[in-house]
């Protein structure tokens, strides 16, 4: 194979176990409601174990995300994958709830470090590959192999569950397999980052917010903050809803559902790929807060709807990615060169807390009041934070007058810390 092939099919190899390890993470997503019958779980108790999951994936970001940049690309990648096999191996054979927090966790801890390393790979192979080439297709193949993963992960979880019998088995039994795979694929991928030597000192991923634009770094991090907990509400506890006050407790759809969610999400980000940050702002706003409204009333209808809460669904997947990258966007635009990694971890830092506060304060609304109580105060919440963080959002000041800021890799990803990273570091 002539070393063009080889980065070719390193690519690729990459992108299908980037989306696979995705995935992978969001098995358990339907079928937490399985866990619940057998083990009577309160909504409350699944949040905690996703919440288990969203930490340790920020603090693997921190510490470990950045290593592949002095140890090669492949020697962080496969212990993050055999962390990810760990996990599966841990969902088949100590299903109880300690169980679950344990295998939450490593899943958390192998996202961390293999999403910063296997985007920036990507981006390699595909220079190498193709080195007249722009990094378009890189950028379309990190998007879809990023977010698109949770969509794909909950859709073929919810299947198996629901039509291959041992609905808490198979779905892990599946993902080991294809995670071994995996794990020979990286193998055979071409590394692209020689080991430095000497090796500079460790020290984790700085964390910093640009003092010059606080309050539009901070208004900027708000909205990542409701983004994350908006998407973190279909990763967790929508199949609780689906089975409820929906009466759909099929665990197939409760994967649809999500998968639905991501692919608009996808689909968004694409579509406004070549928008400027004030348009973004202004489009995604309005949008994620409409979506958040038809949620609501779904449930809240004399008879609940499952067509309005598709729909909603839909709607604040399309609002969250537009709103997504235009925080990206605008951090992206304020923070200077020289700080911009640090300033992107901030950001990415108040979306994990997006993923993990909310979220679990929803499950305890859940356990001392009503699905449709909790619903509709986590979604008011969310849409009177954005809103009062609109105006400094929005705000001109010290920006490019709401221009395309100078294209960067990891604008247009949906799991992204890792690329932003990466880029502020080599610039």
């Amino acid at each position: 194979m002539s070393p063009g092939h080889r980065y070719g099919f390193g690519f690729w190899s990459i992108a299908v176990v980037f989306l696979t390890v995705i995935a992978f993470s969001t098995v358990p997503g339907p079928l937490y409601t399985l866990y619940r019958e057998r083990d009577d779980f309160s909504a409350l108790v699944v949040t905690i174990v996703y919440a288990a999951y969203s930490v340790c994936a920020v603090v693997s970001l921190v510490l470990a995300g950045h290593l592949s940049d002095s140890h090669g690309r492949r020697r962080v990648l496969v212990p993050a994958l055999l962390l990810e096999i760990a996990a599966a191996v841990i969902f088949l054979f100590w299903p109880s709830l300690p169980g679950l927090i344990v295998a939450r966790s490593l899943t958390g801890l192998g996202i961390g470090a293999f999403t910063s390393t296997a985007t920036a790979w990507l981006g390699e192979l595909h220079a190498a590959h193709r080195p007249r080439a722009t990094n378009r297709r890189a950028q379309v193949v990190g998007t879809a192999s990023n977010m698109w993963g949770f969509g794909v992960g909950t859709l073929l979880s919810g299947a198996l569950a629901q039509w291959a019998g041992h609905p808490l088995t198979v779905p892990y039994l599946v993902f080991v397999i294809v995670l071994v795979v995996g794990l020979l694929l990286v193998l055979a991928a071409p590394e692209t980052r020689a080991p430095m030597s000497p090796r500079a000192r460790y020290r984790p991923q700085r964390v910093s917010v640009p003092h010059h634009v606080r309050g539009r770094y901070l208004a900027a991090a708000t909205g990542m903050f409701v983004v994350f907990a908006a998407f973190g509400l279909f990763t967790s506890v929508a199949p609780s809803y689906l089975s409820g006050p929906l009466h759909h407790p099929s665990v197939a759809l409760a994967g649809a559902v999500t998968f639905v969610v991501f692919t608009s999400a996808v689909a968004a980000q694409l579509a406004t790929s070549m928008i400027g940050v004030r348009r973004l702002l202004t489009t995604g706003i309005p949008i994620l807060l409409v979506g958040l409204a038809l949620l609501v009333a779904a449930v809240w209808l004399p008879t609940p709807s499952l067509g309005g809460f598709l729909i909603g669904g839909v709607v604040t997947g399309l609002g969250g990615g537009i709103l997504f990258r235009g925080t990206l966007s605008t951090v992206v635009t304020l923070a200077p060169e020289n700080a911009r990694a640090e300033a992107l971890a901030g950001l990415f830092v108040a979306g994990y807390l997006g993923l993990t506060i909310p979220v679990i304060g929803l499950g305890l609304l859940m356990r001392y009041s009503t699905p449709q109580v909790g619903l509709l105060v986590f979604a008011t919440a969310l849409a009177l934070t954005v809103i009062a963080t609109a105006p400094a959002l929005l705000c001109r000041t010290g920006d490019t007058d709401g221009r395309t800021p100078a294209p960067l890799f990891s604008e247009v990803s949906a799991f992204p810390l890792a690329t932003a990273l990466q880029d502020g570091r080599e610039r």
